[in-house]
């Protein structure tokens, strides 16, 4: 029973060494499969062993030979009928290296983009056929000191405490020894939820390009009993999300009209045609999270968008407009 056991997980690990997506000249080899497993494998007769394990694999359909006849056999993992389209795998990939540009800055992106791709090739979705873009203004990412980055995730992942050094907006230096508790990225800055010291509350945000320097603490990292990374984003803590939701009416016209007609807000949205004669040409409503992100985009489409409901947020809209217009009206430069 034991033998037949230590045969199952011998085929499971070996499965997983065999990559779905390489090019047949890049797929694995016996010998290369040996070098990976050698303690798996008695050593007088390792290469015939794993060679009756992959004629056991290929029958039972989880791998092929990629070069029957070749010398030496090359293999390839196979996929089940529910396993994702290779060219929808592509285009995921393509998106992720998108929001992995967004993130980091450009001399790390190379190094992150090259691993991403390891688990396969592209598949006729090159930059010549696709591109993905971001409809705002893409912002250089904070720069962020790669040892610093590499010592806050050992230390939340390790739940051990941070010794650093962060200079604050206000550039104050300081040297806390900080309880990881979370990590958020918020579009191109990244930031670190922890206690500071001694505290038990509160849970503070710190920016990871604001860091001098950081390494890994000696001791166990404090868990706050009251702070959950879901709850703060949704509370609107870090002000992309809120608890609180609001019950939105617009009035659209331009590209926002046929924006929100292929992209609603949400679930809900309804989206009804203007009289004749109105300056815009449909009205919108739909119940939306009352965050900032909300705010910003309402004042992001200009004259596109009229808000008619909450009132507090056409009041805030409207004096943001004004303050605006009278920077513009203003001669003095």
């Amino acid at each position: 029973m034991a033998a037949y056991k230590e045969r199952i997980d011998r085929l499971a690990m070996l499965v997983t060494l065999i990559p779905v997506h390489l090019a047949k000249e890049d797929c694995p080899d016996p010998g290369r499969l040996l070098t990976s497993m050698a303690e798996q494998y008695d050593l007088r007769a390792s290469r015939r062993a794993i060679q009756r394990d992959l004629e056991a694999l290929v029958k039972e359909g989880r791998i092929a030979v990629v070069n029957p006849g070749g010398k030496p056999l090359r293999y390839r993992r196979l996929v089940d009928a529910d396993a994702v389209d290779l060219r929808m795998w592509d285009y995921a990939r393509q998106l992720m290296g998108a929001l992995i540009r967004d993130a980091l800055p450009e001399r790390r992106l190379e190094r992150i983009w090259a691993k991403l791709r390891e688990e396969g090739d592209e598949f006729g979705l090159g930059e010549d056929k696709l591109c993905i873009l971001s409809d705002t203004q893409r912002l250089l990412p904070a720069d962020i000191r790669e040892d610093v980055l590499a010592a806050t995730l050992e230390a939340l992942s390790l739940s051990q405490t941070l010794q650093a050094a962060y200079r604050d907006r206000e550039g104050k230096l300081t040297r806390p020894t900080l309880h990881p508790q979370a990590l958020l990225q918020r579009g191109p800055r990244l930031y670190l939820f922890a206690l500071k010291n001694d505290e038990t509350e509160p849970v503070r945000m710190y920016a990871l390009h604001r860091f001098i320097s950081a390494k890994l603490g000696d001791g166990a990292a404090r868990v706050s009993g009251s702070f959950n990374l879901q709850s703060a984003v949704r509370k609107g803590q870090v002000d992309f999300a809120g608890d609180h939701q609001v019950a939105l009416e617009l009035r659209v016209r331009g590209y926002v009209a046929e924006l929100l007609r292929d992209c609603p807000l949400s679930e809900n949205q309804l989206i009804e045609e203007e009289p004749e004669g109105s300056p815009f040409v449909a009205r919108v409503r739909a119940t939306v999270p009352d965050t900032g992100q909300l705010l910003r985009w309402v004042l992001g489409c200009g004259a596109n968008v009229e808000v008619l409901a909450p009132a507090r947020l056409r009041e805030v809209v409207a004096a943001q407009a004004a303050t605006v217009g009278a920077l513009y009206r203003s001669e003095s430069r």
